[in-house]
């Protein structure tokens, strides 16, 4: 047995005419594969963002309800674990930086074996005591170390994202022939900064005279129609690139014959606001549809189901229990996802009733495929509220408080004998990273209105929302006390 994992980063579903016939966004390999494979139409996040989600998708659990952003903990029951227990062979390749700054331990070293390429946004990569010299003029950000990086893009095979896929490409040249293998493929653009050379934007039409502006700031959108027309573009473009390269594993993928016996999955880890609600970027706002309703396309070997359109809510958290039973492994009991294989199998028409999804000490969201429930914390104060982890670190940084005596440390996950660290989160701590823009219940009917511009007042709906939510939360095993910061216990 053999599986192929494509993780492309910040991939908006509305951008893709696999989802959306409107996009102008041009993805023809895209469009490729998802004739190849059955198509998720209900497909959601559930911890956000980057290393949240992909815990998720490597332990089979929610984990925003307990933890932010942080590393592989001890306890956790791993999809490379249970692979390499079982004699899988597994090897990642990647440019995603984050894996391998402090908040990122553990992800890549449980792999059989890894690759990483370098020069990715902040990636301390190329070493220059003298800072680079930065524009004179530009828009949202700017840093001296990308800029520093960015020197070694000359020309388009130098991009990370292209020498990740090429990598990629290369290891299925040597191993094809092998039997009980994943390989998981991880390309960090579109992620911001919108980089590529200036051919794909030029596709695009772009007329844009402006500061430079490829790296917005996450909050209001305070810049002109034009330059958010340009950012849009810029991402776009970004994306057509990084279509052009999966184009190259597609073909390498069919050169070897790999469609008739591999399992391929496509999917990402969230998404990116350009502009729409009038905000920028992921992190501080709503999770709204263009940041939590993910594209996800699913190739069986042989091709069975290629061209179906799932209807079913599906959840990141499905693809570790997915590729377990791909390869014949017992799904632990510890799981709380589903394999994808009971749908496109025949086996079950649904995996559950509504999926949750959220940030950390943030909203919890909740969707039904019908509506979309985003429940804040009851107190102002957004108590009470704690951080569980055995390995505390965060975003770039370590989980500490200047009283560390109002830390506990104790047997207090049901799931784990583990002891763990138990942190009263209050404000914006290293593991939240931002600063919510505002904290407000909101609900949406999003068959009527997708794109959510206007919520719904309807008292009654709220509360059977409110007992779904609270069902839910139970199931994925939450503190208890999630249920009392949302007032619904």
């Amino acid at each position: 047995m053999k599986a192929i994992v494509i993780l492309i980063d910040t991939l908006n579903r509305h951008s893709l005419s696999v989802y959306n016939s409107e996009s102008v966004v041009q993805t023809p390999n895209l469009e490729r594969f998802a004739r190849k494979s059955a198509v998720f139409m209900n497909h959601w996040s559930g911890s956000l963002p980057c290393m949240p989600a992909r815990r998720d998708l490597f332990t089979g659990r929610l984990s925003f309800l307990e933890r932010g952003w942080g590393g592989l903990e001890p306890f956790d029951v791993t999809l490379q674990e249970q692979l390499t227990n079982n004699g899988v062979f597994s090897h990642m390749v990647t440019d995603h930086y984050h894996y391998f700054a402090t908040g990122g331990e553990n992800y890549c070293q449980s792999f059989t074996t890894w690759d990483f390429h370098r020069g990715q946004e902040f990636d301390p990569w190329v070493s220059r005591v003298k800072p680079a010299e930065l524009p004179s003029a530009y828009l949202g950000r700017v840093n001296n170390q990308y800029e520093l990086n960015r020197q070694r893009l000359v020309k388009e095979e130098d991009y990370s994202g292209a020498r990740t896929i090429q990598a990629a490409c290369d290891w299925l040249e040597h191993n094809h022939d092998a039997d009980q293998f994943m390989l998981m493929v991880e390309a960090f653009d579109p992620h911001e900064p919108f980089d590529c050379p200036q051919e794909y934007l030029d596709l695009y039409n772009d007329t844009y005279t402006g500061p430079r502006y490829n790296w917005p700031n996450y909050g209001p959108n305070r810049e002109t129609p034009e330059a958010t027309e340009h950012l849009r573009k810029r991402y776009a473009a970004t994306l057509t690139m990084m279509d052009r390269w999966l184009g190259k594993l597609l073909d390498t993928i069919g050169q070897h014959n790999l469609w008739e016996d591999t399992l391929v999955i496509l999917t990402t880890d969230h998404g990116f606001l350009l502009g729409e609600h009038e905000v920028l970027g992921k992190n501080v706002m709503t999770v709204y549809n263009e940041l939590a309703h993910l594209p996800l396309m699913v190739h069986l070997p042989g091709g069975q189901g290629a061209g179906e359109r799932i209807e079913a809510i599906t959840q990141n958290i499905d693809l570790m229990p997915t590729l377990l039973e791909h390869f014949g492994i017992a799904v632990p009991k510890e799981v709380q996802g589903h394999s994808l294989l009971e749908l496109l199998q025949g086996r079950s028409k649904q995996l559950r009733e509504v999926a949750l999804y959220g940030y950390f000490g943030m909203d919890v969201n909740m969707t039904d495929g019908t509506y979309t429930y985003h429940r804040t914390a009851e107190s102002a104060d957004n108590q009470p509220c704690f951080l569980y982890t055995a390995l505390p670190t965060a975003f770039r940084s370590f989980v500490r408080r200047s009283d560390m005596n109002e830390v506990e440390c104790g047997r207090f996950l049901p799931y784990t004998n583990y002891p763990v660290f138990k942190f009263p989160v209050t404000g914006n701590g290293p593991e939240l990273g931002h600063r919510p823009l505002e904290r407000k219940t909101l609900l949406f009917d999003i068959q009527e209105d997708y794109y959510q511009t206007e919520a719904i007042n309807d008292a009654e709906l709220e509360v059977k929302l409110g007992v779904k939510m609270r069902q839910a939360l139970q199931e994925m095993q939450a503190p208890e006390e999630q249920l009392v910061r949302l007032g619904i216990t």
